[in-house]
């Protein structure tokens, strides 16, 4: 399903930010800013490992380009605590500073289309399933207003490229600074 131009889905979730857990985490505070929002399966895997990691290698990149990065997994949050503690040599992601969310009750995953597996809702509105639920490899780049600009899923095993991304974000604020298109294969 596209979401390209509609506001990005409205959620209150919690987060770990800066080190502590926040239970009210949402967009709403980021609403002057760029935000790319990325989804991951799971922390203490090796992909998933790399992306944020990568991510962080890059965190400056983003900052000059009035950006925020935001993850989100389906872990809990005292998992992301103990994630960011362990050393990437061990599979974790210390010295990652940006928000991780954790959607334990999928409801960040499922608004934004990137919850993989079979579930349902109950009569309650609650969301049922049989097997555990992950998150797709999906990203979002919003606009400070909370548009979204660009949509992206990977395959579970491939992650993504930053130099990728970041040439996306170049290109949605050349267009909406300067009204200049971007041609195939342009470079920022």
């Amino acid at each position: 399903m596209t979401m390209l131009g509609k506001p990005a889905p409205e959620f209150t979730a919690t987060a770990v930010v800066d080190g502590k857990v926040v239970r009210d985490f949402s967009l709403d505070a980021y609403r002057d800013q760029y935000v790319v929002l990325f989804f991951y399966p799971e922390d203490f895997t090796s992909v998933c490992g790399s992306e944020v990691h990568a991510f962080q290698e890059r965190l400056k990149d983003f900052a000059d380009r009035e950006a925020v990065v935001i993850g989100c997994s389906t872990n809990s949050a005292t998992t992301h605590l103990q994630f960011l503690k362990t050393p990437a040599a061990d599979g974790g992601a210390q010295g990652v500073t940006y928000p991780l969310i954790a959607d334990m009750n999928r409801n960040v995953s499922d608004r934004f289309g990137t919850l993989d597996g079979q579930f349902d809702y109950d009569e309650y509105g609650r969301l049922t399933a049989n097997s555990d639920l992950l998150c797709q490899r999906g990203l979002f780049i919003m606009d400070k207003g909370g548009t979204i600009w660009f949509q992206s899923y990977h395959f579970k095993p491939i992650g993504r490229d930053i130099d990728s991304v970041i040439r996306e974000l170049d290109a949605i604020r050349r267009l909406q600074i300067d009204g200049q298109v971007c041609m195939a294969n342009w470079k920022g």
